[in-house]
């Protein structure tokens, strides 16, 4: 079988270019208190201040510059939990593009306002996220829309590569790259460029303990549909991971771990409280696996962990943060 058509360095280069001006360069911010806890320099590379509050307009910005005009006239379709759907909507309607998200029932109400807001139509007649890429193939069939994918196309994850060049750039010693995981296209941008740019850096991916279909796929040797899963960090939870992303994650990068519900609560309570950042838990997760310690980093070179996004509902950031321990900050 033939390997999927993926980026190269030179993709995300060329992304870097065409997004110059166009969205915003996020900060690379420092965090001692981290550092204290993991024993190396730790850097939080803040994509929850992109606009719509994550990283995705990065891959959606460069796959519209992409389409032929026929396909801007049709219109686009895609699926979400919510970021790449505020993502999309944002784009297309700066460039006069119609588009239609397949959401599921029980998603963020606050992701799903916030797509509408940006202008998107929205499908919520899937009643979890599996059935919700079964009708994302059919519609695409039956609307003609071009499929702008949330993470499995070469020109989506060479924008999301541009997180990773900026990271190398601003911190060139960097030695691990910790980014969190749903469908795979930010891992595998993130790590097309690092590995090109600084090939020594170790790329770790995290996901949750409870949607976990990356480390699932890299361990069988092929990327895997699992049962849809379920996690407080709505943003991570997808059943598959892209065969263009499996593609190169597979020769890029180096580790995949998974983190508890309850670590990931500790990630987005030390982010709120220490950090003064408001992400939501998906953001949190690469803080949470260095907290936990499941990323090996003392005595390592600097650290950057990517923060995205910042979509959190009020009702879960006020829970979590009212199930606080009485003990003080978490530390691993």
């Amino acid at each position: 079988m033939s390997r999927p058509d993926t980026p190269t360095l030179e993709d995300v280069e060329r992304a870097a270019a065409g997004l110059r001006g166009r969205l915003h360069r996020t900060p690379l911010l420092s965090s001692a208190t981290l550092g204290r806890a993991v024993g190396a320099p730790v850097f939080l590379k803040a994509e929850l201040f992109q606009r719509t509050g994550s990283f995705k307009p990065r891959g959606v910005l460069t796959r519209l510059d992409a389409l032929a005009p026929a396909e801007r006239r049709r219109g686009v379709i895609s699926i979400s939990a919510g970021n790449h759907a505020q993502a999309l909507a944002y784009g297309c309607t700066s460039e006069g593009i119609d588009c239609l998200v397949v959401m599921w029932q029980g998603a963020s109400a606050l992701k799903l306002a916030a797509a509408r807001g940006y202008g998107a139509q929205v499908d919520l007649e899937s009643p979890d996220v599996g059935a919700a890429f079964a009708r994302l193939e059919a519609l695409t069939r039956e609307s003609g829309r071009t499929l702008v994918h949330p993470f499995d196309d070469r020109w989506v994850i060479a924008g999301q590569g541009t997180v990773g060049l900026e990271i190398v750039e601003d911190l060139p010693d960097v030695e691990v790259v910790v980014v969190p995981v749903g469908g795979g296209g930010l891992v595998s941008g993130v790590a097309t460029a690092v590995k090109a740019r600084r090939p020594a850096a170790r790329v770790v991916a995290v996901e949750p303990e409870g949607s976990a279909a990356l480390g699932a796929s890299l361990a069988a040797g092929e990327p895997l549909r699992l049962a849809a899963g379920s996690s407080v960090a709505d943003g991570l939870v997808c059943p598959i991971v892209g065969e263009r992303c499996f593609a190169v994650a597979s020769r890029l990068v180096d580790e995949a771990v998974t983190v508890t519900e309850e670590e990931l609560r500790a990630g987005f309570r030390f982010l709120y409280e220490r950090a003064k950042l408001a992400a939501e838990p998906a953001g949190a997760a690469g803080v949470a696996a260095l907290l936990a310690g499941k990323v090996e980093a003392s005595g390592s070179g600097a650290v950057a962990a990517v923060v995205s996004g910042g979509n959190v509902e009020p009702r879960i950031a006020s829970g979590i943060l009212a199930s606080a321990r009485d003990d003080g900050p978490p530390t691993r």
